[in-house]
């Protein structure tokens, strides 16, 4: 039996498991995935268990994106221009880090017919996935990308990867028609971004990263002013499509049941 992974810290919100397995079971695979919860210095072994075939697969979330670079042999275009990978495998006994966060930003925008095209965007947070969503927004041609962090220099060093970005002080908002949380404010129920929504309008588009819970108070707060919001899941179930498809040669159906399955 093949064994796959998502590790993270923390992990418990995690719904990979729950898809992973779906698929794996109506695919027929002999195969399991499931979460591990780590701390940075376990990288290096985990990978090690992946290169002697001791685990056939590994997805990455939050906070390890960068700092499981160093120990993978070779990365592709996406992650090495983001810096960034949640996906990895062995092929040819090298260790391969991939990016399947920014087809999976790009395809859960189109699932929900939202065109970035000529939009200005602000992004809340200078976190591992904020380069993949910034790759994704600027193949989709928004005008302007406005970057906001509580740690400036992290938004600095993002900068440094995507010189036309604008960056602005934690707390100022400026004018956008989209923003996006990708801090994990919100993972708790009672996290608050500080933001003062009474002066944004109407008509804009809210999108939290997060997907488990589904509405935040970033999104709750957003729709009771008259916004449009969306959360990740949609996000979350093509990159997944695409690590799935990585690992078992197969684009596995993304139909009705599979995006109802992370509401229950």
């Amino acid at each position: 039996m093949k064994k796959y992974l998502v590790i993270g810290n923390p992990i418990d919100h995690s719904l990979s498991p729950k898809l992973h397995n779906y698929w794996i079971k109506k695919n027929k695979i002999d195969a399991i995935y499931e979460k591990k919860l780590l701390i940075k210095s376990d990288l290096k072994k985990i990978i090690l268990k992946l290169k002697l075939g001791e685990i056939d697969g590994i997805n990455v979330t939050v906070p390890f994106k960068n700092s499981v670079i160093p120990y993978i042999d070779e990365l592709s275009v996406e992650a090495k221009k983001t810096q960034s990978v949640n996906t990895i495998y062995r092929k040819n006994d090298k260790i391969i880090g991939h990016n399947t966060d920014i087809a999976g930003f790009e395809l859960g925008l189109r699932h929900f017919k939202y065109n970035v095209l000529g939009k200005k965007v602000l992004i809340l947070g200078a976190g591992g996935v904020v380069p993949s969503i910034i790759f994704a927004l600027k193949k989709m041609k928004a005008s302007h990308i406005i970057l906001s962090n509580r740690t400036k220099l992290k938004a600095e060093n993002i900068k440094k990867i995507f010189p036309g970005i604008e960056i602005i002080d934690w707390g100022k908002t400026g004018e956008f028609d989209m923003i996006i949380n990708a801090t994990s404010i919100g993972l708790k129920s009672d996290d608050e971004i500080k933001l003062n929504y009474n002066d944004f309008g109407k008509n804009k588009f809210f999108y939290d990263v997060i997907y488990n819970p589904k509405d935040t108070n970033f999104l709750r707060k957003a729709k009771e002013l008259g916004n449009e919001i969306e959360n990740g899941k949609m996000m979350f179930i093509y990159q997944a499509h695409q690590a799935f498809a990585i690992w078992h040669k197969i684009f596995p159906e993304i139909d009705n049941e599979t995006i109802k399955l992370l509401d229950d």
